[in-house]
């Protein structure tokens, strides 16, 4: 039994009609694991398209995979078509209070996220509180984050929310190494160092299915929301939200769609 949602049908599955934004690796990820769970996609808008009510079909939900320099564009033109959207593309937190601002204006409904991996997001819980505990105990910290050759931004998103979790707790910002090599979905790992121990926070992305998946769980979360506003992955996860800064960095380059 189908049910209706602003005059649009679901399917069986409750999956809103989706728009994907971006056809890079994260977009035809996206692609294919929607086809695998019976999500529809009506739309798929590349950097030749403009995102208008006519050439996203009806869609609920965008899922914006594209670039940084493109993001907010991107982010601007779904709001003003009236459709929500999730958007996984890194590298443009610069701009993130412009973008509140944005949907606050258009009462529209937008989630973001640095990285849609449950893994990640209990990630950022755990950080949080071994920032709180180590604060005082002799430990240095450092973050090393690993991705594909062709991942440009860097830090990644995700090392910027890592660093953002651990500082009010840790007291301290926390140095950062980027590295880009091979087809590596992404490797984050924080690590303490004292004197007489180390201790090591590590989560590895096998695939960018992860992320895939996440975001459309996201997806059909945000379809489902009817009060406007800006959410993030936590609000998904019904994890609280941290006490510390939000994300303003990004990058220093397009990223073409690359995982978190």
């Amino acid at each position: 039994m189908t049910t209706q949602t602003e005059g649009r049908a679901r399917n069986a599955d409750g999956w809103p009609r989706l728009a994907l934004v971006g056809l890079g690796r994260m977009g035809h990820a996206v692609d294919a694991v929607a086809a695998q769970r019976g999500a529809p996609i009506v739309a798929r808008i590349d950097r030749t398209s403009a995102i208008l009510p006519a050439t996203l079909h009806g869609a609920e939900v965008a899922i914006d995979f594209s670039e940084p320099r493109a993001a907010l564009h991107n982010i601007k033109e779904c709001l003003a078509a009236g459709c929500a959207v999730v958007v996984g593309t890194t590298g443009w937190y610069g701009a993130l209070a412009e973008v509140e601002a944005e949907v606050a204006r258009t009462r529209g409904r937008l989630l973001w996220a640095p990285n849609f991996s449950v893994g990640v997001n209990a990630l950022l819980a755990i950080v949080e509180r071994a920032g709180e505990v180590l604060r005082d105990a002799g430990f240095a910290a450092h973050l090393i984050e690993t991705h594909h050759a062709a991942k440009r931004d860097a830090p990644s998103g995700t090392a910027l929310a890592i660093a953002a979790a651990l500082a009010p707790g840790f007291g301290a910002a926390v140095a950062t190494t980027s590295v880009r090599v091979g087809a590596v979905p992404g490797t984050h790992e924080l690590l303490f160092d004292a004197p007489y121990e180390q201790l090591r926070l590590v989560h590895e992305a096998r695939d960018r299915a992860v992320f895939a998946e996440g975001a459309l769980v996201a997806a059909r979360w945000l379809a489902r929301q009817r009060t406007p506003g800006t959410y993030t992955m936590r609000d998904v996860l019904g994890v609280a939200r941290p006490a510390g800064p939000t994300i303003t960095g990004g990058a220093n380059a397009p990223s073409t769609g690359s995982p978190p």
